[in-house]
């Protein structure tokens, strides 16, 4: 899966731009990964972002109710 992600962000970012230094790439991509993770729609989860999708699948789960202090 890493390989497959590597290969996303080298085709949709990197390859497509001239970059003038290292820090540019650097910034580009830490805002790829953001955009990536929280406002990409996504289609297999029903148009919503991956962290939203996350997001409330941890509100759904019922926690146990603690058991008292030993």
């Amino acid at each position: 899966m890493a390989e497959t992600l590597n290969g996303t962000v080298k085709a949709e970012l990197i390859h497509r731009r001239t970059w003038q230094s290292r820090d540019q790439v650097e910034y580009a991509i830490v805002e790829w990964i953001g955009w990536y993770n929280h406002r990409r729609l996504h289609s297999a989860i029903g148009n919503v972002p991956p962290t939203g999708y996350e997001a409330t699948y941890y509100r759904s789960i019922k926690t146990p109710a603690p058991t008292g202090a030993r």
